[in-house]
């Protein structure tokens, strides 16, 4: 068989158990789950695409330069970011053809086999561009040229892809210093879309984010906010936060290198603030900012009801001389181990007994999950958990977060799923791949008697649809 007629087919029963039991019930569990609409609460697609509804350009600029899971990978095999093209930091780029790219891609695609991404974009070539050859080097230019066509065809605009992947809602993630114009023209244009945004205040509230000073002068333009003076800055926060629900946001985002919360008195918040802004503050002072900032959003959410997202545990931008070149998120942030029982009883002691206040936390720190976070999330009324996330968004990530937080946090103390994902194309396979996973694990526990199939059918409704749904106020 030749390179060109090596077939590329997606097995039905994928993901599914070996054992036969386990696999009828899995494949009757999945019937109920694969057509349903997606939602899609937390990411990072790019508001522009639905508000201009502009043709993608090509393979390349679509599937391979906003993924940093698939170039992340080729990096760490030698091939450099400006081999393929990614943007640098000051927005200039190398001189590469985009096919010169891809090529680079089909070459070396033998390198994810067995990861979450071959699956993904297996899925997206198979299902959403018809192709049905494997991509190697022998069929490089077949693909590149079969999507880069394609995409010029008003079935793959970013709105009828919208459509036909049944997305019920999309949230991005955008800083308070975004004008949420991109929104504004979704909204205006009558389109029945529903892509709203979320809060995610990072570059104002990080005394250590390289964009903090620049940050915090804009959010005071922006607000006309005093943002100086700690009860300005607070002030500032309300409003954007007002300003982004209006928008249609139900949610913030944090994402700390920690998981620390502070209750500090007005006048010992006021202090530390004025030695942030000051340029003074040492590291200890930043995360104790940090700190602080994480118990006042939580105040801010009990009273403007947006869902509170915690995701800690990230070294950012581990590569130094990568970061120096192209900036943040070019797939060298690595997972760091997080502590919660002691890091959030400072919120948890004014929040965690409140009805009207939700914080969903998340981890790159798998050791947590039966320790630390199922317990709190099986206990506090105000937490619940995200699914696993980046580096464990996979099946055996998948698996072992229902493992080894069903027996104290239950399922209904999780909140779904969500893709968290910059890849447009790679939504509908993400959420096919987790609703697989727990059909197979439903199934497990069908087959050993510890559930009923109806109870099972019930559940994975509720796991793929409705608790995401109720989780982010949606």
């Amino acid at each position: 068989m030749t390179t060109a007629t090596l077939p590329l087919a997606l097995h039905d029963d994928r993901l599914f158990s070996s054992d036969p039991a386990q696999r009828a019930v899995a494949r009757r569990l999945y019937a109920q789950v694969a057509k349903l609409p997606i939602i899609s609460p937390h990411g990072h697609t790019d508001p522009s695409w639905f508000a201009g509804n502009q043709p993608f350009a090509n393979a390349t600029e679509l599937l391979l330069l906003p993924d940093h899971y698939v170039f992340r990978m080729l990096y760490s095999q030698g091939i450099t970011l400006d081999a393929l093209g990614i943007p640098r930091g000051d927005g200039s780029r190398a001189s590469i053809d985009p096919r010169e790219a891809w090529r680079l891609l089909a070459q070396n695609f033998h390198l994810f086999r067995g990861t979450p991404s071959s699956m993904w974009l297996n899925h997206v070539f198979h299902d959403v561009f018809g192709l049905r050859v494997r991509l190697d080097a022998g069929t490089s230019d077949q693909y590149y040229d079969h999507i880069t066509e394609a995409l010029q065809q008003p079935a793959f605009l970013p709105r009828a892809l919208f459509e036909r992947f049944n997305i019920e809602l999309i949230a991005t993630t955008e800083s308070p210093l975004d004008p949420l114009q991109h929104h504004a023209e979704i909204r205006a244009s009558g389109w029945g879309g529903r892509v709203i945004t979320a809060y995610r205040p990072d570059p104002v509230v990080d005394p250590e984010h390289e964009q903090f000073p620049s940050a915090l002068q804009m959010f005071g333009e922006i607000t006309g906010e005093d943002v100086y003076s700690w009860n300005g800055y607070l002030r500032a926060h309300r409003q954007r936060r007002a300003y982004f629900a209006k928008a249609g946001a139900t949610s913030t985002d944090h994402g700390h290198p920690s998981a620390a919360t502070a209750n500090l008195s007005p006048a010992e918040a006021s202090k530390l603030f004025d030695k942030v802004v000051s340029g003074k503050a040492t590291a200890a002072d930043a995360e104790l900012f940090r700190a602080q900032i994480l118990t006042e959003m939580a105040a801010m959410s009990l009273d403007d009801g947006l869902v509170m997202q915690l995701h800690p545990g990230c070294f950012r931008n581990h590569n130094h001389q990568l970061f120096e070149r192209y900036g943040r998120d070019k797939g060298a942030d690595m997972p760091l181990r997080t502590e919660y029982i002691q890091a959030l009883k400072p919120l948890l002691d004014r929040f965690g007994n409140e009805p009207g206040f939700k914080l969903i936390l998340f981890t790159l720190d798998e050791s947590t999950y039966s320790r630390e976070l199922a317990p709190l999330a099986g206990h506090y009324p105000a937490l619940f958990l995200g699914p696993a996330w980046w580096f464990h968004d996979a099946p055996e990530g998948m698996w072992r977060f229902r493992e080894q937080t069903l027996s104290s946090g239950g399922f209904y103390n999780t909140v779904g799923f969500n893709d968290d994902t910059r890849a447009f194309l790679s939504i509908p396979a993400r959420h096919d791949v987790a609703r697989r996973v727990d059909c197979a694990f439903l199934a497990k526990l069908v087959a050993e008697h510890r559930m009923d199939e109806d109870e099972a059918a019930e559940l994975v409704v509720d796991l793929a649809y409705n608790l995401p749904k109720k989780a982010y106020k949606l």
